[in-house]
């Protein structure tokens, strides 16, 4: 959540600063801000909105000019969003300014004391308490801003990501992380720091990722340090070429990028399994597992840790992995996972999932797992993301920059994922006939081509959008593989359009919401041709029979569905298993029209985020 970019060389820093807030917007916020070291003074302008409104701002205000300065996107966690609460904030004397990412707890008590210490505060923000405690240190200790910086964050309990500059040597950029993802890209005498990668990619392929309790001093015309915070010990800093490229994360033509990374999925599907998965050979190897594959095979459970559309790729992997490989999986929401005590065992694996790869209730669930003494396995999509390392192992998705906040190819790439893990694990285990190995391997190789044909139902997905958009409520009904495809639709819907939704295993609908139906409620009814099949039809009949408004994702060639439905989507026949990544196509599609049908904001829906860095 929020996004942080400065810059200090030569350049206008102006438009870096702005141009990389723009690329941050996916992440989502609720204000901005900028200041900049026009050669006399900071210059700052902020407001509630959006980097356009900013852009407007800062034209009126001549904040527009120097070569070093920081910019800032906030999402509200303390403080209501508003023009004096959004980032950048000044100390009491002006001469400190911050931008932070994340929460400082203990900001009450810090904020008491400096009140007493004769401190003021226009905001409601724990950030204005934070380098307002950098101010009073570098005054109590007589301290350069690098040295203060580390004593006051050694006070403070939460997460942050940082960037601070002192108007008295504003050739400096204090940067500093703890939870919260922070990027320096290093160029020819000059400097960018960001969230991400994405505001600096243009600029230079060479980037240095933070670690935890790690803060650098980047100054001009000098080499970059960087300390940890606690003991003040160098760091050696491993400096990354960058894989990313320009046009992965431009929309390419498309109107969203949601779209964009919809219509991307049969390629990305196959750049997840490439080079791990080769079909005619029999063979599936992924180095992460093949490493670690005593750990999985020794397991007598599984525990999958996630949130939002990760958990839903996740349940879809406990009915793989059981079915597969016959190893017992629990799937947890992350953000509960810590806090209820659970029983964790050394012979447990934990596969914790994440696009990002920052998500902070994943994260502290990866702790306690590993304090616990289990192995973890990540699965993600970013490269150096926090997950990655503090992972013993794990897999990347190789899905490419996902922009849009409502993910659509992490979905579909993360069950590419632990499809894999799982057919690796039965041939191992000796759990899956040969035949049926080999016949999952050369089926899954056709998803992408399979994929690409689900995607030729834009046109009718857009047409029932047309019918439904004005809905209040819709559900969603699956089984068995695809009850986990029904949530994901739901959530999607929700994320996007702000219709409200819910998704249910099929058969629990005559246990509660078969309340809701009557002739205005939409159901879209995932049924494919596979497993539940005829229990799904009972289902439809139960909805029909009360007037309900029957969506149907089916298989092509359906005719029993089909004659009780009043409207059917079809995707190609594939064996029960791979199912979702197939039905969940024309439910992001829907969700999608009936979004840009309400004139939604599809790509940054309000109130969300897509790096979920805060708890």
């Amino acid at each position: 959540m929020c996004g942080i970019v400065g810059y200090i060389g030569k350049r206008d820093a102006y438009s870096v600063i702005i141009k990389g807030l723009h690329r941050l917007e996916y992440r989502g916020y609720d204000s901005a801000g900028i200041v900049l070291y026009d050669g006399n003074e900071l210059k700052l302008s902020k407001t509630k909105g959006k980097v356009s409104d900013l852009e407007l701002k800062a034209q009126e205000e001549k904040t527009t000019v120097g070569t070093i300065g920081m910019g800032h996107t906030r999402w509200a966690t303390h403080g209501v969003p508003n023009d004096v609460n959004s980032h950048p904030h000044f100390s009491n004397s002006g001469k400190l300014v911050i931008i932070h990412n994340g929460i400082i707890e203990n900001y009450e008590p810090l904020k008491q004391e400096l009140i007493k210490r004769g401190y003021t505060f226009k905001s409601d923000t724990d950030t204005e308490v934070l380098v307002n405690l950098i101010e009073e240190v570098k005054k109590k200790e007589n301290c350069k801003l690098g040295h203060a910086v580390q004593i006051a964050l050694n006070q403070v309990i939460g997460a942050y990501a940082i960037a601070v500059i002192d108007v008295e040597k504003p050739d400096e950029i204090i940067v500093a992380r703890l939870g919260s993802p922070l990027a320096i890209g290093i160029g020819e005498e000059e400097f960018f720091i960001a969230s991400d990668a994405t505001p600096f990619i243009e600029y230079t392929s060479n980037a240095i990722y933070l670690e935890d309790e790690e803060m650098a001093i980047v100054r001009l015309h000098k080499p970059l340090k960087v300390r940890k915070i606690k003991d003040d010990s160098l760091v050696d800093p491993y400096i990354q070429e960058l894989q990313l490229n320009l046009e992965q994360i431009e929309k390419g033509g498309y109107d969203h990028f949601m779209m964009k990374e919809i219509y991307e999925q049969p390629n990305v599907i196959k750049d997840t399994y490439r080079g791990r998965l080769l079909a005619n050979q029999g063979i599936v190897q992924m180095s992460g597992v093949e490493d670690n594959l005593e750990k999985f095979l020794n397991a007598k459970r599984i525990l999958v840790v996630a949130c939002g559309t990760s958990w839903h790729a996740g349940l879809v992997a406990e009915y793989i992995i059981e079915e597969f490989s016959r190893i017992p999986v629990e799937v947890e929401y992350a953000s509960e996972f810590r806090y209820r005590n659970p029983i964790i065992n050394k012979d447990d694996v934990v596969i914790a999932i994440s696009q990002s790869g920052e998500t902070a209730d994943t994260l502290a669930a990866i702790k306690l797992a590993k304090e616990s003494g289990a192995f973890v396995f990540g699965v993600c999509n970013v490269v150096g993301s926090s997950i990655s390392r503090e992972t013993h192992a794990g897999a990347y998705t190789h899905a490419g920059p996902e922009i849009g906040v409502a993910s659509t190819k992490a979905f579909t790439t993360q069950i590419t994922i632990l499809t894999l893990l799982a057919l690796r694990l039965a041939k191992a285990k000796g759990t899956l006939s040969n035949s049926d190995y080999q016949r999952y391997l050369l089926e899954l190789e056709m998803i992408p081509e399979k994929v690409q044909e689900a995607l030729l139902t834009n046109d009718i997905s857009k047409q029932i959008a047309e019918i439904y958009k004005d809905a209040t409520n819709c559900l969603y009904l699956g089984r068995g593989y695809n009850f986990p495809v029904a949530l994901e639709g739901a959530l999607k819907l929700k994320e996007i359009s702000y219709i409200h939704a819910e998704g249910y295993p099929a058969a629990e609908m005559k246990h509660g919401p078969i309340a809701l139906i009557d002739e205005h409620m939409p159901v879209i009814v995932i049924a494919p041709n596979k497993g539940h099949y005829d229990k799904v039809v009972s289902n439809i009949q139960e909805i029909k029979s009360r007037s309900g408004k029957i969506i149907a994702i089916v298989t092509k060639g359906d005719t029993q569905v089909k004659a009780l439905a009043d409207h059917v989507i079809e995707i190609p026949e594939t064996n029960e298993p791979f199912t979702p990544l197939l039905t969940t196509i024309p439910l992001q599609l829907l969700s999608y029209h009936i979004a840009v049908l309400r004139g939604c904001n599809v790509d940054q829906p309000r109130n969300l985020a897509k790096s979920v860095t805060v708890e």
